[in-house]
């Protein structure tokens, strides 16, 4: 695309440029000035700097800047500039990051990509993290990010961390429930789980130690990164799973629903095999009230044999359940000290609650054994009588 014409979709599209920073006095001015060569459509959050950031912003009286009194987080910034942008009319945000590591001129990259979709489409920055330069540590990150964004969405990513997006700010979420770094993570997921595609596009990245200021905190801000990936992985597995799965219902014939989502009967002689294991396996583990939840849940995420997995976990169905309390606390025993003999008592919940760790390690025991047993025995039978076509 030509300038003219990168300018003229910038007015069309009514997109902005968010600008979060804070204490980035070395990058800013040169950060600010590569986007006024696209737009003057830009809007800067100063997040409480205390370096000479709110000078450099004195001299930039055509672009929209809002201060905010102390530092509370990116991602508190970026909700409130998302909010400002709405305010002022504008349908799309691309955030670029004031530390000088996103270049300006990629800023035709996401203009394009937008404008080839159909549909409103949420852009991510895919800055290539095997190329020299990168830190190890954020190459690390970043793996971590998408192993989990996949597991909350079923989407694949190369990079989901980098800060260089654009958002479509009438299909992300209003309310959020996090402030600093973890927002762009809890905000990807969320608006992935409203149906809106989510997608890389290529972009340059410069780590320069000598001008980058990062604020990331590898500890903290680690840990509030894993504790919100188990909210969303918990809310993934009890909720947005069985919430496609009904909404798949809806949506086609019984007879189609069947074969796609139930039967799968182009499944491999693996899969099937995979989903008898699944199914063994949260039979037999201490889930009392979630087993179907989460073995259907699961077998969607894993692409599995619904119906396989749900037969095999009712592996302990209420004739069974003496003989897997038994087999539970038996090899559970030789884990736990005191006096674990069960020969002598009566088989019953109040054995399991005066036991109940050697009922739980037994359980995982007698659960995986019992899920490789079933699972591979299905495999070696399921190709002596019907083998995969090579």
């Amino acid at each position: 695309m030509t300038l003219p014409e990168v300018q003229n979709a910038i007015s069309e599209k009514k997109i902005c440029i968010l600008i979060p920073t804070y204490n980035n006095e070395k990058t800013l001015r040169r950060v600010i000035d590569g986007v006024l060569e696209y737009t003057e459509n830009i809007i800067v959050i100063n997040d409480g700097s205390t370096d000479s950031t709110h000078q450099i912003l004195g001299h930039y009286s055509q672009i929209t800047t809002i201060s905010l009194p102390e530092n509370k987080g990116k991602g508190n910034g970026l909700k409130i500039g998302f909010r400002k942008a709405k305010e002022l009319g504008f349908d799309y945000a691309i955030t670029i990051d004031s530390d000088g590591q996103h270049y300006p001129d990629d800023l035709p990259v996401f203009v394009e990509a937008l404008l080839n979709e159909e549909q409103d489409v949420l852009l991510i920055g895919n800055r290539n993290m095997s190329q020299d330069g990168i830190p190890k540590k954020s190459s690390f990150g970043n793996r971590f990010s998408n192993f989990w964004f996949w597991f909350e969405t079923g989407i694949k990513l190369e990079d989901t961390q980098s800060g260089y997006r654009l958002y479509p700010l009438h299909k992300i979420p209003k309310k959020y429930f996090t402030p600093k770094f973890e927002f762009e993570i809890e905000i990807i997921v969320r608006t992935a789980w409203r149906h809106v595609p989510v997608k890389n596009v290529p972009i340059k990245v410069l780590y320069d130690p000598a001008e980058r200021v990062s604020h990331f905190r590898p500890f903290k801000d680690f840990t509030r990164i894993s504790i919100l990936n188990t909210i969303l992985v918990t809310i993934t597995l009890l909720y947005i799973i069985p919430r496609n799965f009904i909404n798949n219902f809806r949506k086609k014939s019984f007879k189609r629903f069947i074969k796609e989502d139930v039967l799968e009967s182009d499944g491999s002689n693996r899969t099937k095999a995979f989903s008898i294991a699944l199914g063994v396996f949260i039979g037999l583990c201490p889930l009392w009230g979630f087993q179907t939840l989460l073995v259907i849940s699961l077998s969607v995420l894993f692409k599995l044999n619904k119906v396989l997995a749900f037969v095999a976990s009712n592996v302990s169905l209420p004739p069974l359940i003496p003989f897997v309390i038994a087999a539970s606390l038996f090899l559970g025993a030789p884990f736990v000290h005191g006096d674990s003999n069960i020969l002598s008592s009566e088989l019953n919940f109040e054995l399991i609650k005066n036991n109940l760790l050697q009922y739980v390690i037994g359980s995982l025991i007698l659960a995986s054994s019992m899920s490789l047993i079933l699972g591979t025995a299905t495999f070696l039978f399921l190709n002596k009588v019907s083998p995969d076509n090579k």
